[in-house]
């Protein structure tokens, strides 16, 4: 499988802490890859990292085999990653279509085309509240609408961090049902996840990150087999 993007050596500082070392993984065209480990692994540093959030890293990110390490946010998004961040940070004051409207992107190729209409078949739920304010809004209800303004950017990539946390199981469930239709409509998607069991109903494969450090990288299947790393890196 292709690698649409891929980590070697990535190396990221928050001031003079020191947060990941040598991290490496590839995302190939259309998987599903979950990011997992408990809280303060590096998840959420590493999909920053991936968006240009965190400055100054070292190590090589590529993306369409195009090096983006250190670049801006706005210009790795231009080149099609999409960023659902953990906060959600839906526009408060701005409606459903407001909202969407601000994600628009042009068509890009070999990534699905999406429009608002196609948007509240995915999420039937925003279709029934569009000139809503985003500040009325239940929290799943913003998830939601953060992953639909994300999509506005026809990413061909969408990273996903923390989307079920904080969530009712029945939000989570319909989550997991959205992340296997973004598949199936060709998406690759990064997750960084906690909850095994979301993790396990949707992702190819499982990348366990602990201190910074990448500690296994392999098949959900395999993750699932394998008692010892799940003992060790994900048990609460």
């Amino acid at each position: 499988m292709a690698a649409l993007l891929e980590l070697s050596g990535v190396e990221a500082w928050y001031g003079r802490a020191h947060i990941l070392h040598g991290v490496g993984f590839a995302v190939g065209q259309g998987e599903v890859v979950a990011l997992m480990g408990r809280n303060g692994a590096g998840k959420s540093t590493t999909m920053k990292t991936v968006m240009g959030l965190v400055p100054e890293p070292q190590g090589s990110i590529r993306f369409e085999g195009e090096e983006i390490a250190g670049r801006e946010p706005f210009v790795i998004a231009r080149l099609g990653v999409g960023y659902v961040p953990e906060d959600r940070r839906v526009f408060s004051e701005l409606t459903v279509m407001e909202n969407l409207e601000v994600g628009r992107q042009p068509l890009r190729t070999g990534a699905p085309h999406w429009t608002p209409e196609r948007l509240f078949d995915l999420f039937p739920n925003l279709g029934r509240m569009r000139d809503r304010p985003g500040a009325s809004m239940s929290g799943g209800e913003q998830q939601m609408l953060t992953i639909a303004r994300t999509l506005m950017g026809n990413p061909r990539l969408l990273l996903l961090d923390e989307p079920s946390e904080g969530l009712a199981p029945v939000i989570v469930e319909a989550m997991a049902q959205t992340i296997r239709v973004l598949k199936g409509e060709g998406l690759s998607v990064l997750l960084s996840e906690q909850n095994l069991h979301f993790a396990g109903s949707i992702a190819d494969r499982a990348v366990i990150i602990e201190k910074g450090l990448i500690r296994f990288d392999d098949t959900m299947a395999a993750l699932k087999a394998d008692e010892a790393a799940r003992s060790q890196y994900l048990a609460v």
